[in-house]
């Protein structure tokens, strides 16, 4: 255990906490077992050795991989009771998706040692949401995504703004001091500024291991798949990258996979939990997830670019942006008459000479426009949703 304990500490020595995420103050710390659940490469592992050195004591606190060779003849539960009767107090387990039978241990690490605090990180194909072993009653689990324009701005560039709400940015409130031209650094977030190691170079590289491993390694592990299903979500991830958005015909999706028409949805749900696609559905049953699927699109823009380089489609990009940022604080859906509905707003997307005629007639109607700086009446620059989280 001196060994996990010399590598936690050099770890949060080395963490830099200049840049914070938006998940870091929504988190509530005090609770005794808190997940944090996102895709890979989002900073789930920056954001929980950012908040041990600002704020806990390296002697009562464990930071460890579940990746670590250590628990290859150790269980986490022997870990927790020799920790514990050391006066260890808080336990982070990174990428705990990597540890067979996690959810029955934390269930009993939980039960057992009620002074002990856990926060565990992990792919968001977690069966949590099954209530495995009845951890969904004791874990509050918090889903991260990839950074905001806002937080790009901030983190690659040094300037600062605020957040602000879906209705700020409609009545035109928003105001970024020393941000004069944000089209440039705008078109540049959509290629690179989602995932916050792109700062570190070799961003196509590690873009590419990330949703190799994903598709690979962490849904079929979840799932308990073998080689050729994962290759098949690969193909899938493929058809939908080439398209404009994709709206799915599952019985010609089965066709081109040689699969199941029944299993095409189960791989669907899967690739977007595990955040490289995005479904949108409609509002006619009024719960996010439950409504039926109109189009899927690619998770962010930095997918777009990074797997349809060739083939992407300016129309697409917007649409995914949209759709990207808006869901992290609100219910997106498909609307019937134009791109998309918010609450009771309409939205329609399109470049800067997109015009009314989409949403005339239509109470509390919006046109987002790309390639504009400001906005004026009921018309709204596609870049300013990107800042409200």
């Amino acid at each position: 255990m001196d060994k996990l304990f010399e590598y936690s500490n050099k770890l949060i020595q080395e963490a830099n906490t200049s840049f914070l995420r938006y998940m870091y103050n929504e988190i509530n710390w005090e609770s005794r077992m808190i997940g944090l659940i996102g895709p890979r490469g989002v900073g789930k592992t920056t954001l929980i050795l950012q908040y041990i050195k600002q704020n806990l004591n390296p002697i009562e606190t464990l930071y460890v991989t579940a990746e670590a060779f250590y628990f290859v003849d150790n269980r986490i539960t022997e870990l927790v009771d020799r920790f514990v009767k050391h006066g260890g107090k808080y336990l982070f387990i990174d990428e705990i998706h990597k540890y067979k039978d996690w959810a029955k241990e934390l269930k009993l690490i939980y039960d057992y040692h009620k002074d002990l605090k856990v926060v565990f990180t992990g792919s968001p194909v977690l069966d949590i949401k099954k209530g495995a072993s009845d951890l969904s009653r004791r874990a509050v689990i918090y889903n991260m995504q990839g950074l905001s324009f806002r937080e790009y701005l901030q983190l690659f560039h040094k300037i600062a703004a605020k957040t602000y709400s879906l209705e700020e940015i409609v009545q035109h409130k928003v105001k970024i001091s020393g941000l004069e031209r944000p089209l440039p650094f705008f078109v540049d977030y959509l290629k690179r500024g989602y995932y916050p190691f792109s700062l570190e170079g070799d961003f196509e590289i590690r873009l590419g291991q990330i949703i190799n491993q994903t598709l690979e390694n962490d849904i079929p592990m979840y799932a308990d798949m073998n080689v050729a299903t994962g290759r098949k979500l690969k193909q899938l991830l493929a058809i939908i990258a080439k398209s404009v958005p994709f709206k799915p015909n599952m019985s010609k999706i089965a066709e081109i996979l040689s699969a199941s028409r029944n299993n095409i949805a189960d791989y669907c749900l899967y690739i977007e939990e595990a955040g490289m696609i995005a479904q949108l559905r409609d509002h006619t049953i009024g719960i996010r997830g439950l409504g039926k699927v109109d189009k899927i699109y690619l998770d962010n823009t930095n997918l777009i670019y990074g797997l349809a380089e060739d083939t992407s489609n300016i129309g697409n990009i917007r649409e995914t942006f949209f759709l990207n940022q808006m869901r992290v604080k609100h219910n997106v859906f498909t609307s019937p008459v134009a791109d998309f509905l918010i609450d009771n707003k309409t939205f329609e997307v399109g470049g800067k000479n997109k015009g009314q005629k989409q949403i005339e007639g239509v109470e509390n109607g919006y046109i987002v426009k790309d390639d504009i700086e400001n906005g004026f009446l009921n018309v709204i620059p596609l870049w300013q949703l990107g800042l409200t989280y």
